[in-house]
């Protein structure tokens, strides 16, 4: 069974230090208690694979890292992929809360696609500092690259973070256009599924580019371009 852990990116409280850890290497706020080591193996864990990917994460550059014993990783997980399973599971859960966060508010569109970028750009500076682009920053993205090792609990995972993406950003798409932002007849669909879809694929996107910059130009210019498309009505 997956050892659940609590969550600590400002939307619920905390049950726990795991998923604090986790969101901490991936560029939010630092632990409030101490780490226990079980953490502190899922938190190297999360950049090894986000680097390396499933093949190149192992159990020996865990323990190297931790200053500790491969028997004893092997000891709180069992197998690679049972701690492999538990990473992806606590990410996408983190992920989505946070992403719920950011389109479920009650600010304008743009001001909601501008925070979405700023997430991004945040995960993307973790993963690639100053002087560095185009590393993997996205450990979704990275281990789709190795669904055929990943259990049915992980690629259960991957699917979901996909379905519950599009439902957040067509749900946000939709209050748009009720609000006026955009006129009635706008496709929220149509355009939810590209924005999803952007979303769903930002880190080889910036890979590709080999900058955070193309990313966040596609994302304002669908907006711009769907903001021509549908002005909001005239009063």
């Amino acid at each position: 069974m997956t050892h659940r852990l609590g969550q600590s990116i400002g939307i619920g409280l905390d049950e726990g230090n795991g998923k604090q850890m986790l969101e901490q290497s991936d560029g939010a706020v630092a632990p409030s208690s101490p780490v226990s080591m079980r953490d502190a193996i899922k938190t190297a864990a999360l950049d090894l694979l986000i680097r390396h990917g499933y093949q190149g994460a192992n159990f020996g550059d865990i323990a190297a890292e931790l200053a500790t014993t491969r028997a004893n990783i092997h000891y709180h997980f069992g197998s690679k992929q049972a701690l492999v399973d538990e990473v992806l599971a606590d990410y996408v859960e983190i992920t989505l809360a946070a992403l719920a966060e950011i389109w479920g508010n009650n600010e304008p569109f743009r001001t909601k696609l501008d925070a979405m970028i700023a997430y991004s750009r945040k995960r993307y500076d973790r993963h690639n500092p100053a002087g560095i682009e185009g590393r993997p920053w996205s450990l979704i993205s990275r281990l789709r690259q190795d669904t055929e090792l990943l259990s049915p609990a992980g690629r259960e995972a991957s699917a979901r973070f996909s379905r519950d993406l599009g439902r957040i950003i067509t749900e946000a798409v939709d209050v748009a256009r009720r609000n006026g932002e955009f006129a009635a007849a706008m496709p929220v669909e149509d355009v939810a599924l590209h924005l999803a879809t952007l979303a769903d694929n930002a880190a080889p996107i910036t890979i590709e580019a080999q900058s955070f910059e193309r990313l966040e130009r596609l994302y304002l210019g669908f907006a711009d371009i769907v903001l021509t498309a549908f002005p909001p009505p005239t009063t």
